[in-house]
């Protein structure tokens, strides 16, 4: 497909089949098809081979296939399942299938891998450039500087331009001839019509001699328009390198441990449940949970976070990771398509194929423009004969029209943008679902923002200890995270690692690992738990509890710490009580801690016009403390998670474009209706799946990231288009009134292309507010 209309009637032919809902995306040469069980792959492949073009399945899509798959989640290859790709027209040199990644025996290509921009059609269509330069450049040196000439020399200029109007633009003439064996007209033909009038023409006058010579325009318009196309060519490969790059970070060996000696196997061959060895410096062979060691992972690759994350046993690690120190055993959790890398390039792999709803315009456009250029150009030449015009002023007016009028920025302008800025998202851990979802971005006015998880941590943390008069701090800590140790509470989990952490720091043999022996342990749900510590008996629960148990005695809460326990409950945080000698000897206060960058967060969308809401099923009192604590002006609390699809809908009623950012399976539902949902990928799958936006990293400061990078691609399609639209609107009517020479409607037509490409590159320069 070398332009907008080829596009589009790919895409028209396949969307005539019954139940059939294609779109057809030039950039990445793919088309995206959803299709009803009466239809194969074969029959799509068969209507395209019908519209006078190749295809074939991506390697993912074919392996589906085979194995008799139907119908697959939405985050696969298509809606129904299937994903057909568009090659080059048979007007193109095409290059070979192993440089368009797809299946070569012996050989597997990644998923996605057929949006790369083949590099073998660059290599052909930069020798065919050379050659017809180094040919056309004396014929537009002679005609341009008559002191040169010398006898018979518009002789020499035909020898010289006839390679260049017939080998140089010979991808032209074959894909004009193909497309007009299918009855239609594309970019190709006007430019091998116009191409083959100005060879005719001076054919013609150099038999005759009675007329202008447009030699130096056929072999200058052919070669201004290839240095275009290849040019285009470099810039669609490189908009395309980010996610190129994605495809080939996993690793492509892995150290298998079988029967305790490690043996080295491709990286595919890995299954769940395998362990497999990552030194220091590898890449981690696919997901998987550490089994044995510790070491710091850089996971930049997917979430663009430069700073190595500290894992140990237990913790989970991504493939593609790079293991930064030391020796990792790690057992494999998901292997193949259903790692996390592998589904962030299917994300974003689909992303890149879909037309946000500001290019339909474009589409509807480019689909008659070739046909009115066409009748356009002939009414060029009546109206100047009509006016008794010379013919060759007429017929240059007309090949300027011809050439000028080329579709092919407008055809460019959105999916070199959405590749480009899709490509950047992913190198930022932002995964935009779909190219609608950037209008959604634009319109945005609210951002709802769950609590836990969200904007606080989601995890319990011990924030503060308050010892009694005659009781030390490491005391009180001490004896906590003994008597907590035996219980699998979030709460005891968080006195017991954040009282060993504070021990550690003060005092390293005090360490969680040196804590007193516990015995007796017993736990009383919703109040507290008991034990036996180095035989004294100790208790941790809420004041109520302790005060009706036997080892207090009647003893009371000490005032001071009655009072650090009333603070804490006003700002949303849990007390507990620790109680030894019959007495209570301290309060430890835990809490959901706010993000670090949540307050920041806050004020960078606002600065962007969102209105924040925090939306929680937590208790208002707690809401309100994390709204003090980031800025927020509204709270919804104490909501259940139906009645936060709710929240959303009253929302939308008063008028508001509402985003929602989440990440536990309780806002699957209200990110869905949602009119822009982002989810957080550290969340739940569901979530995720409900999504628009995914930020990898879970990180809240992406949220305006990933807003501000959707609407400045959104930005960058409409300033495209409008470079398109404003061009061909401007120059068509100065071509066909003979104010426009052919050399410059060539190379004006050639650079719209480039400029548009080189516009939408801009996008790889996208960085993320500190």
């Amino acid at each position: 497909m070398t332009c907008a209309s080829c596009a589009t009637r790919v895409e028209r032919k396949l969307n005539r089949l019954d139940g059939v809902t294609a779109t057809v995306n030039l950039v990445t040469e793919t088309a995206s098809v959803s299709f009803p069980e009466t239809l194969t792959a074969g029959d799509l492949i068969a209507v395209v081979e019908k519209t006078g073009y190749t295809a074939a399945l991506p390697a993912t899509a074919a392996v589906a296939s085979v194995t008799g798959t139907r119908s697959e989640p939405a985050s696969d290859e298509s809606a129904s399942g299937k994903s057909a790709s568009a090659e080059s027209a048979p007007g193109q040199d095409a290059p070979g299938w192993e440089a368009l990644g797809r299946d070569v025996p012996g050989r597997s290509a990644p998923a996605g891998a057929a949006n790369r921009i083949p590099a073998g059609g660059t290599v052909q269509l930069r020798r065919r450039l050379l050659v017809s330069a180094a040919l056309a450049i004396p014929v537009a040196v002679l005609a341009m500087v008559p002191a040169l000439r010398f006898p018979a020399w518009q002789w020499v200029s035909l020898a010289l331009t006839l390679p260049v109007a017939t080998w140089g633009a010979w991808p032209f003439h074959r894909a004009a001839a193909v497309n007009a064996r299918h009855g239609a007209a594309t970019m190709d033909t006007l430019v091998s019509l116009g191409v083959t009038a100005a060879t005719l023409w001076s054919l013609y006058a150099l038999c005759t001699g009675g007329a202008d010579s447009y030699l130096e325009v056929a072999a200058g318009v052919t070669t201004l328009i290839l240095l275009g196309r290849y040019l285009e060519a470099r810039s669609r490969r490189a908009a395309g390198a980010a996610l190129t790059a994605l495809l080939y970070l996993g690793a492509k060996q892995a150290s298998v441990l079988k029967n305790g000696r490690e043996v080295s196997v491709p990286a595919a061959e890995l299954a769940v449940g395998d362990q497999f060895v990552v030194r220091p410096g590898e890449k981690v062979a696919t997901d998987g949970v550490v089994v044995e060691g510790v070491s710091a992972v850089d996971i930049s690759l997917l979430t663009g976070e430069p700073v190595p994350v500290e894992v140990g046993r237990g913790d989970a690690v991504t493939g593609g990771s790079v293991n930064a120190s030391g020796r990792l055993l790690v057992r494999a959790t998901r292997v193949g398509a259903d790692t996390q890398l592998a589904q962030l390039a299917r994300l974003v792999t689909q992303a890149q194929a879909g037309k946000a709803p500001v290019q339909r315009l474009a589409d509807r456009i480019s689909a008659v423009f070739v046909p009115a250029v066409l009748a356009l150009a002939a009414a060029t030449v009546a109206g100047w004969l009509a006016a008794g015009q010379p013919a060759a002023s007429a017929f240059s007016a007309a090949v300027a029209v011809l050439i000028i009028a080329c579709p092919c920025a407008m055809g460019l302008a959105t999916p070199t943008a959405i590749l480009v800025g899709t490509g950047r998202g992913a190198q930022l851990g932002i995964v935009i679902k779909g190219p609608e979802v950037l209008e959604d971005t634009r319109r945005a006015d609210t951002i709802v923002l769950d609590k836990t998880g969200t904007v606080t941590t989601g995890v319990m943390a011990l924030t503060a200890a308050y010892p009694a008069a005659g009781v030390t701090e490491s005391e009180l800590l001490c004896l906590a995270a003994a008597v907590e140790s035996g219980s699998e509470h979030p709460i005891a989990a968080a006195i017991t690692a954040g009282a060993s952490t504070r021990l550690a720091a003060g005092a390293p043999l005090a360490a969680s690992n040196h804590l007193p022996s516990v015995t007796g342990f017993s736990a009383h749900a919703g109040l507290g738990v008991r034990a036996i510590v180095d035989g004294l008996p100790v208790l941790a629960g809420r004041a109520t509890w302790l005060a009706t148990s036997d080892e207090l005695a009647g003893h009371a809460v000490p005032e001071i710490l009655a009072a650090h326990a009333e603070r804490a409950e006003e700002a949303g945080q849990t007390p507990v009580f620790i109680a030894w000698d019959g007495q209570v000897r301290g309060v430890l206060v835990v809490a959901d801690t706010v993000k670090p960058a949540a307050a920041e967060t806050i004020a960078r969308l606002k600065k962007m016009g969102l209105t924040p809401v925090l939306l929680t099923g937590d208790n208002e009192r707690a809401a309100r403390s994390v709204a003090r604590a980031t800025g927020i002006e509204r709270v919804i609390a104490g909501v259940l998670p139906s009645e936060k699809v709710d929240e959303i809908k009253r929302l939308q009623e008063q008028g508001r474009t509402v985003a929602m950012a989440g990440d536990g399976v309780n806002d699957a539902a209200a990110l869905a209706q949602a009119d822009l949902g982002l989810a957080m990928g550290t969340g739940a799958d569901v979530a995720i799946e409900a999504s628009d936006l995914t930020l990898v990293s879970g990180d809240l400061r992406a949220v305006p990231d990933a807003i501000a990078l959707s609407r400045r691609t959104l930005g960058t399609i409409k300033r495209n288009l409008a470079w398109a639209f404003g061009y061909n609107v401007a120059a068509i009517p100065l071509a066909a009134c003979g104010l426009l020479n052919p050399m410059i409607a060539a190379a004006a037509m050639a650079f719209s292309s480039v400029f548009v490409v080189t516009s939408s590159l801009r996008l790889r320069s996208f960085t993320p507010t500190a």
